[in-house]
């Protein structure tokens, strides 16, 4: 009997033809089509394993599953996974560990360059039949020479560190456990605590992940180290950004720009102060989606699904519990 892969998230026809196009035999596939615990209760209930992209699990859902063996991470960041109801229910979970390395970190220097140069604000602006020309709301700088800070140094940030190589940025990076001096040259990275970071930074790229430790790391206190002409950069997880502080802080011009890729609460709400900010280049949650990517990562997904089917456990480095 065919065992049953629930897709969470909604998805399109055209991606789901996709998925199922990469199925290994005798397993089938279904998916989400709204949101909400009520609805993934009820298309997880039967379903052997499931896969959450960007929806978060709750206990409620995970005690709704009568026989799911596996949940897995269409990524990274399982924060929106809760990871102690999965273990109270004997439920393995699973992530794709550093498939999206490069998506996101190409995406971040993209969403680096939108902030220093107001791309996003003049076509928006030239969308509407307004030729801004020189007419810009603040200052744009060069990526070219500039110290970057990156916050966070495993494979998505140390990726991010190589691309910039060719602007010849001066680069800082902070993280719990400090790289050796022979890693560090090989990155061409410096250690810099937070607070240094913060100081001279020209570009501040939050590539962590999200944890009790950097929930609301970068608060009024931390936008108030940052250069007045530096921008932030988040394409790690909403929180760990306190919005309404970051709101003010461009309000005020307190700090040139941002650029945000991930918030708070996702769907970002049509009416948050967010989207009113002239400084501010926002995107839906898009650094790891890209085509070349799709195949691997999803058979990256099977394949330690068909390991738990064999009976065998996930590859270590994607194993979460």
């Amino acid at each position: 009997m065919p065992e049953t892969i629930v897709v969470l998230d909604p998805l399109a026809p055209e991606r789901a033809a996709r998925l199922r196009a990469l199925l290994p035999p005798g397993f089938v596939l279904t998916h989400g089509t709204a949101r909400g615990d009520e609805h993934l209760a009820q298309i997880i209930a039967e379903a052997d394993y499931a896969i959450s992209g960007q929806v978060g699990v709750s206990a409620t859902v995970l005690r709704a599953a009568r026989r799911l063996k596996l949940l897995h991470k269409w990524g990274v960041g399982v924060d929106n996974l809760d990871l102690e109801a999965a273990r109270a229910c004997g439920i393995a979970v699973a992530r794709t560990a550093g498939s999206n390395a490069l998506p996101v970190a190409e995406f971040t220097l993209g969403l680096t360059l939108a902030a220093l140069r107001y791309i996003a604000y003049a076509h928006a602006e030239l969308k509407q039949g307004e030729w801004r020309g020189g007419r810009l709301p603040g200052e744009t700088f060069m990526l070219s020479g500039k110290t970057v800070g990156i916050v966070g140094f495993g494979a998505i940030g140390q990726t991010f560190a190589r691309l910039l190589r060719g602007f010849g940025c001066t680069i800082l990076y902070s993280k719990r456990h400090r790289l050796t001096p022979e890693e560090e040259a090989g990155h061409g990275a410096r250690f810099a605590a937070l607070p240094e970071l913060l100081e001279a930074a020209d570009v501040v790229s939050l590539n962590c992940p999200l944890t009790a430790e950097t929930t609301g790391l970068i608060d009024s206190r931390a936008i108030a180290r940052m250069k007045s002409t530096a921008i932030l950069v988040n394409v790690a997880r909403g929180g760990v950004v306190v919005e309404a502080d970051l709101i003010e802080a461009l309000q005020t011009r307190r700090i040139a720009g941002a650029a945000m890729d991930v918030f708070s609460v996702e769907p970002l709400p049509a009416d948050s102060p967010l989207l009113r900010l002239d400084n501010l280049v926002v995107t839906p949650h898009l650094a790891a989606i890209v085509a070349e990517n799709f195949d691997k990562t999803v058979l990256q997904m099977f394949g330690n699904i068909l390991r738990v089917s064999r009976g065998e456990p996930v590859q270590p480095q994607d194993r979460v519990i």
